[in-house]
């Protein structure tokens, strides 16, 4: 679904009427947000107007309304819309539910006779049938022979229509009588007087609507829907355009209100160290930056403030965009260029313990402008910027940190409150090193030239990623996914990065803004998992090895929280900072994350099958004596997550998608207690270790329950939770783990109804239920993994081409994907690059590049 297909016409007016003071946006109902239905009961609103009304009701100075003709008790139990989305029925008489009162008791008998009336006619014409309204009676003739139709109509019309006080109503198929004048257009004005609108915007499709566009006027936008005459100036052709163009209103009002230099976060590359990442916009702009650590706070926080965030940018001094940005093959560093200039941007390796360095050279033949504006610990430390012999001195922070730029001349500008430098450089004359260090005062030269300090950064990852087995499918994107995986890998602690950052939003303006710079069990074993697939043993070894330090502190692996600080530490209580306006003015900004609290009994699961792929590889690397195949260490883990399942599987939980509401028995955490289970008894026979003999049993047990308690004959899929008859997209594993066979009739019927509920377009979402959080999310590439995966499973494999290739395209110019993708504003969504997509990105090139599938015992989640 995208909005250029919408007619350039109408893009133009939505576009700019986004940028007016005060906005209202109005909307019919049936025929405009709902398509027309032969059982006006059953006509649903299209979920993605849904989801627009609602991000433009909770955007600043925007109001959101629908006036329908339906009673407003029916619009309201109909529409679904939340509280946010002002709701007019009986066109535009019914602003609330006590409105019937206001009747006096001369137009209440007048009613009475309308109604009776009109059920007269009713029973006389088959086929015809009588909505009954608190000030209003519709007589509905759509689902009547035409001629039966007519006769109809022309009854009311020579009858109970040509009574004094009665208020005709005519539209497609119906007949309104009203005992009180109704007015949409008076209703909108009603509406715009209260909001102190600028301008409005009204959608209809019905002759009742042309009221509504009459009283527009001047930068109002008035949109028909569907064919007919109408005088408004601009039209559409269906409700599926009628979600479109909420959603381009939606984005472009965004972009107006929070400012249009927000980046898309598509475009955002990242550089990585083996302890720290960085990202970069499109430009070259450094945009997020943290330091001493990837989770502490951050030094340049432009991509979640702007500007005065703090930033570090590199721009020709004629201004122009840049031609391509790009990585150097095989490694982390980024090369920006321009017409006549170049940067390449990397993290220095060959630093102490302590620092964090950046690197910025810049070659061609044109000068540049060059601001550094650091504002550490997001910007809530005032900091003072000195020019000193060979670069800046920044002092004011808990730790030291210098700009080596020998032979620039600097010019420090200040606002009153922050501080800027800012050069105008000509690399024409050679090229213009800039060497940021963070946590060191030291400005002397480095040991090693630069040019020998970026090869040996490149060649970390060059000869890393020349020793992986990618698959054969899209191998530059599987190269680029595979290192951006291991560049959220740290090093020095063995924990790996769910994401790089932190609150860049599932929903461009809304709240569910979360801080991902963290080690999740479940995310870090996953990722570990991935690459072993690729024949790389040193992170998951690392990785296990912090998992063994974390256990040391608790009493039993079964009180593991889900996630931890990059060491091993639990998290701090989840904070705001109030001074971002965050993302495209999506706030708040977080730190921290109140899941670490959480109960998610899933965790155990991605441990053990991180172990049982690591046996599985090292066998094919030639390691075939069983203690080495599967050493004592990784035995012993085995065991202590067996046993946490052992003790806590019945018990329900928060699950994997950390919902932050009361525990359920969500069926995805069953099922990795059995993969627990299950993955353990096949180590203990292929490698010959003891295993409980209780452990068999408590297998078929948990296999038992799950399929008896998981299916729902009413929705006939394997659902999210015991409790209810929502969907989950988690759920596809009872599959693809193989608790059930795969050509088990229910599995297919699962994947069946997570495509028809959950899958739009290019992408699918983990649930559509009320999880106790306002605001909307976007689909997330992981689960469009798991949805090609269960394809390929159930012999789709066109399907689950078709769905890779849409996945593929997801990813920004330099290969890299967020968590979630908006399938209507066709842009990403969430942290990013999200460990999670990079690595179902990985899983689904493997599994379509095989002839055969590998054994689903054998590290297959």
């Amino acid at each position: 679904m995208s909005a250029q297909e919408l007619p350039l016409d109408v893009r133009r007016a939505l576009a700019s009427v986004a940028r007016v003071p005060r906005l209202l946006v109005a909307s019919d109902y049936d025929g405009t947000i709902a398509p027309i239905v032969s059982d006006p009961s059953k006509a649903f609103p299209q979920r993605e107007s849904v989801s627009a009304l609602r991000a433009l009701a909770g955007l600043a100075n925007t109001t959101a309304a629908v006036i329908s003709g339906r009673a407003l008790r029916d619009l309201a139990a109909l529409s679904r819309l939340p509280v946010e989305v002002q709701l007019i029925g009986s066109h535009g008489s019914e602003f609330d539910v006590g409105f019937v009162h206001a009747i006096d008791k001369d137009a209440k008998k007048l009613l009475t006779e309308i109604n009776s009336a009109f059920s007269k006619i009713a029973t006389d014409n088959l086929g015809v049938t009588v909505e009954m309204k608190p000030a209003s009676a519709a007589l509905h003739v759509r689902n009547a022979d035409p001629e039966i139709g007519r006769r109809a109509l022309t009854s009311v019309r020579q009858g109970p229509a040509s009574w004094d006080g009665v208020q005709v109503t005519e539209g497609k198929a119906v007949i309104e009588l009203a005992v009180i004048p109704t007015d949409k257009g008076t209703a909108l004005d009603t509406i715009r007087h209260q909001a102190s609108a600028s301008a409005a915007v009204f959608f209809g499709d019905d002759v009742t609507d042309e009221k509504a566009f009459r009283v527009l006027s001047g930068p109002d936008v008035g949109i028909k829907v569907g064919e007919g005459e109408s005088i408004a100036k601009l039209h559409v052709d269906s409700t599926e355009d009628v979600a479109r163009a909420l959603a381009f209103l939606v984005e472009e009002r965004r972009t107006w209100l929070a400012g249009a230099s927000a980046p898309r976060i598509e475009r955002l590359s990242m550089l990585a160290s083996p302890r720290s990442v960085a990202l970069l916009t499109p430009d070259a702009t450094v945009t997020w930056f943290c330091h001493p650590e990837p989770d502490s706070a951050a030094v340049f926080a432009h991509l979640l403030g702007g500007a005065g965030a703090g930033h570090f940018t590199v721009a020709p001094e004629r201004p122009s965009l840049p031609l391509s940005q790009r990585y150097v093959d095989g490694t982390m560093t980024v090369e920006t260029r321009w017409a006549s200039l170049q940067v390449a941007d990397y993290l220095p390796h060959d630093v102490a313990p302590d620092r964090t360095d950046l690197t910025r050279v810049i070659t061609g033949t044109a000068k540049a402008v060059v601001t550094f504006a650091p504002q550490p610990e997001f910007g809530q430390v005032p900091v003072r910027m000195d020019v000193v012999r060979n670069g800046i001195q920044v002092s004011g922070t808990n730790d030291p940190m210098v700009l080596r730029s020998p032979g620039v001349e600097w010019e420090i500008l200040s606002d009153g409150t922050n501080q800027q430098a800012i050069a105008v450089v000509d690399p024409s004359l050679g090229p213009v090193v800039l060497e940021l260090r963070c946590g060191t005062a030291d400005l002397a030269p480095s040991m090693t030239p630069e040019a020998q300090r970026r090869q040996l950064a490149e060649q970390y990852w060059s000869q890393w990623a020349a020793g992986l087995q990618l698959p054969p499918l899209k191998p530059d994107l599987m190269k680029r996914s595979a290192l951006t995986l291991r560049g959220l890998v740290h090093r020095p602690s063995g924990s790996i990065l769910a994401a790089a950052t932190t609150s860049l939003p599932e929903d461009i303006g809304g709240v569910r803004n979360w801080d991902y710079r963290y080690c999740w069990l479940r995310d870090a074993s996953l990722t570990a998992q991935a690459l072993v697939n690729l024949g790389s043993l040193t992170e998951a070894d690392e990785f296990l090895g912090w998992v063994h330090k974390v256990l040391d502190t608790l009493p039993g692996p079964e009180r593991l929280h889900p996630l931890y600080t990059i060491y091993g530490e639990t998290l701090p209580p989840e904070a705001v900072i109030d001074l971002l306006p965050g993302y495209a003015g999506s706030r708040p900004v977080r730190v921290g994350n109140a899941a670490n609290m959480q109960v998610q009994l899933d965790v155990f699961g991605p441990i053990v099958d991180l172990i049982t792929s690591m046996a599985h590889e090292r066998e094919r690397q030639g390691i075939t004596a069983p203690a080495k195949a599967l050493p004592d260490a990784d035995w012993e883990l085995v065991h202590a997550m067996v046993s946490a399942v052992q003790r806590r599987w019945t018990e329900p939980d928060h699950g994997i998608w950390e919902i932050r509401g009361n525990p359920r028995h969500h069926v995805y955490s069953k099922v990795m207690g059995w993969l627990t289970i299950d993955r353990a008894l096949t180590l203990a026979e292929r490698f010959d270790r003891a295993a409980d003999p209780d452990w068999a049993s408590l297998r078929d047990t948990i296999a038992d329950e799950v399929r008896a308690k998981g299916w729902n004959d009413e929705v006939q899929s394997y659902t999210a939770a015991y409790d209810g008859t929502d969907l989950d997209a988690a759920t596809l594993h009872i599959g693809l783990s193989g608790l059930i066979d795969p050509a088990d009739p229910r599995f297919a019927a699962t994947v069946v109804a997570t495509e028809a509920e959950l899958r739009s377009g290019a992408t699918v979402y983990r649930y559509h239920h009320d999880d106790g959080l306002p605001g909307g999310e976007g689909g997330f590439h992981l689960c469009a993994a798991w949805l090609v995966e269960a394809y390929l499973l159930i012999g789709r494999r066109s399907d689950a081409e078709a769905l890779f290739a849409q996945l593929v395209a997801a990813a920004g110019p330099t290969g890299l994907l967020s968590e979630e993708y908006d399938p209507v504003a066709e842009r990403s969504l969430g942290n990013h690059p999200q460990a999670y997509s990079h690595l179902g990105l990985l899983r689904c090139a493997q599994l379509l590049s095989e002839q055969i599938r590998l054994p689903v015992s054998l590290g297959q989640t």
